[in-house]
């Protein structure tokens, strides 16, 4: 057990490493090119005069939103119950080894504050979440169910969005999530921040490629764009830390399970299918959207098998679901720059599975 402590630790230790590495990291790249620009030819660098300028900026926005990670990560060793990581302060020389995998993943984080909590990731939301919360509606309506009684579980819940909404519609609902970047993003947003639109950050401002115009680059989002804490007194929101397959254990608990983006997550996506099926009620649902961009697929050190859609259904018929709706070509997005010259689009599916 000691060992599993020790190793938590360190993990909890290398993500908070990352975000305090965010500045030093990316005011670096902006220092590598304003150095190269010094070296161009006189003339070069006179036609660049207002690029220098723009690189000043992003500096700027690249400093306001270390401000905001400084906040994300302000008592963050107090979010666990009963466990205190000593949080110790990391200095400049370590900034080059904080691993670039989770430099990108701080950056990523910040994208993802856009796209679940501003207005900003309203379009992509109405995409990903829009068609699971009008399903979850139509399968349990407020008129005719005590919508507090219904149980929902949201596994892969990133930064809560989906699992707010449906909370805030009355029904019971439980986000779960692994990654640290998101829940101490999360229990930033759900718990700390007060007051709407109150907060902003500079989510594209780390890559120039495939940019129209410079104010794009530097354009700000704010956030939240709606109050965390506006749900139901009746009806109860909570968000819990840790690995789906060790957490949900218990037989017959939910009486849905919604998913968006998540089961492609899986090492074995059979373990992610057996325990959502065993974890739901007789009768109960499982809402799903999303792709299958098998997360380990090509992780070195990491065991992985890529079943197509198709293997996918067979496994759910195989387990026990009956499939009650499916939908193919589903245009989704996923932490979108929409003002860039290089856009990403899934053709996700859609479906609803019963368990009889």
């Amino acid at each position: 057990m000691g060992d599993t402590d020790a190793e938590e630790r360190e993990h909890f230790q290398r993500i908070v490493h990352a975000f305090k590495n965010y500045k030093g990291y990316a005011l670096k790249k902006v220092k590598e090119r304003e150095s190269y620009l010094k070296e161009l030819p006189p003339r070069h660098q006179s036609l660049l005069e207002s690029y220098k300028r723009h690189l000043e900026e992003q500096r700027t926005c690249i400093e306001h939103n270390a401000e905001i990670i400084k906040l994300i990560i302000k008592d963050v060793e107090c979010m666990f119950e009963n466990v205190k990581h000593d949080s110790t302060e990391v200095n400049g020389t370590q900034a080059s080894s904080a691993l670039i995998q989770d430099m990108e993943k701080v950056m990523t984080t910040l994208r993802q504050i856009v796209r679940d909590w501003s207005s900003s990731g309203e379009y992509e939301r109405s995409q990903c979440y829009g068609p699971i919360i009008s399903h979850i509606e139509h399968l349990f309506p407020r008129e005719s169910v005590c919508t507090q009684d219904i149980n929902i579980l949201v596994p892969g819940a990133g930064l809560g969005r989906l699992a707010y909404e449906l909370a805030k519609r009355g029904y019971s609902c439980q986000g779960n999530e692994f990654s640290l970047f998101m829940l101490f993003a999360s229990n930033f947003v759900l718990n700390k921040v007060r007051g709407l639109n109150s907060l902003r950050v500079y989510p594209w401002v780390h890559s120039g490629s495939n940019t129209l115009n410079n104010v794009d680059q530097l354009r700000a989002a704010t956030f939240p764009d709606v109050d965390p804490s506006d749900i139901p007194p009746q009806s109860q929101f909570t968000m819990a830390a840790g690995d789906f397959l060790e957490i949900y254990t218990d037989e017959a608990t939910w009486d849905c399970v919604a998913t968006c983006f998540f089961i492609d997550c899986a090492n074995n996506i059979v373990d992610f299918i057996e325990t959502i099926f065993k974890i739901l009620k007789p009768g109960g649902y499982w809402v799903n959207l999303g792709p299958l961009l098998y997360h380990f697929a090509d992780q070195p050190g990491e065991r992985s098998i890529e079943p197509s859609y198709e293997e996918v259904k067979n496994i759910l018929t195989g387990v026990g679901f009956k499939i009650t709706v499916e939908e193919t070509g589903m245009h989704t997005a996923y932490t979108q720059n929409v003002r860039s010259m290089l856009k990403y689009e899934y053709d996700s599916v859609f479906f609803v599975a019963m368990k009889p």
